[in-house]
């Protein structure tokens, strides 16, 4: 049953440009490479939303507890469990992209010094890399009902699931049973985000749960206070090797008429020119 929750939490398929926004030295790694750097979720700079999601478990649970319930133990298991796991479980490996390639707010988190690009990826293309890569594509949920009622879903099936446990409850340790849905809840709080950032209207590619680096080819970069994991997601095309832009962006900068040209310059000596071209993001740049 929780299976069938994540399945219908990613059932939804793309059918926009999805855009990936970076910056200059980000794009020549992207484009360089043909690959696309997918961070543990814990890393990423808006992983705020595992912390999102475990409130949003947290506030059920207690809800539930509190109108009575023939299990509290299982419960109160849960939230400890989810708490530990959410923090130092599995590897959950994710990038994003936004349906909208041209957003003020993410350009002012690329281009800062007017050094910003997204770059469009036809939404067909993106399924076929994610699939042939044990990747999911899932719409990030915002609406708060929407929240509540998946939350509500997910919780009856880890009931359903341990009444068909008995041998957890005869020594009353739940962990058998959290430890079945683990990669599913961990999937599904990779696309919870706080409502506040609706405006995005991000997707985002979710791997499996990984264990350890010895089951994928996980590397590791420099982060702003750490080392980040993240897993080299394979973003050409079978067969040409080359990168598929469908569209790109070039995002505020001092001297755009210059900035389009070096940009186009690069895209077409290695290959990658977008199919619908280069535009000018039209936001007057301001220097910072």
């Amino acid at each position: 049953m929780i299976a069938d929750i994540t399945r219908a939490l990613f059932a939804q398929a793309p059918q926009e440009t999805l855009y990936h926004y970076t910056s200059l030295s980000g794009l020549l790694g992207i484009v360089g490479s043909g690959e696309l750097r997918a961070s543990d979720i814990r890393y990423m700079n808006d992983s705020a939303e595992l912390r999102h999601t475990l409130d949003l478990v947290a506030s059920h649970l207690s809800q539930r507890i509190l109108a009575g319930v023939d299990n509290p133990t299982l419960l109160n298991q849960l939230l400890e469990w989810l708490t530990h796991r959410i923090a130092s479980g599995p590897m959950i490996f994710g990038a994003s992209f936004r349906a909208n390639g041209n957003l003020l707010s993410q350009w002012r988190g690329y281009s800062v010094h007017g050094k910003g690009v997204s770059l469009g990826f036809a939404p067909g293309f993106i399924a076929e890399r994610a699939a042939s890569q044990g990747f999911q594509v899932g719409r990030c949920l915002y609406g708060e009902d929407e929240q509540r009622q998946l939350i509500e879903r997910v919780v009856d099936a880890i009931e359903a699931l341990a009444a068909q446990m008995p041998e957890a409850a005869q020594h009353r340790d739940w962990s058998p049973v959290f430890e079945r849905a683990e990669e599913d809840l961990l999937r599904m709080a990779a696309v919870l985000k706080h409502p506040s950032f609706e405006e995005e209207q991000e997707w985002r590619i979710v791997s499996p749960a990984i264990e350890d680096c010895g089951e994928a080819p996980v590397s590791f970069r420099e982060g702003r206070s750490s080392l980040v994991p993240f897993f080299r997601f394979d973003l050409r095309s079978p067969g040409r090797g080359q990168l598929e832009l469908e569209h790109v962006y070039l995002g505020p900068t001092g001297n755009h008429e210059l900035s389009l040209k070096s940009l186009d310059l690069y895209l077409q000596c290695e290959g990658a020119a977008p199919r619908r071209g280069i535009d000018y993001c039209q936001i007057p740049y301001r220097q910072r």
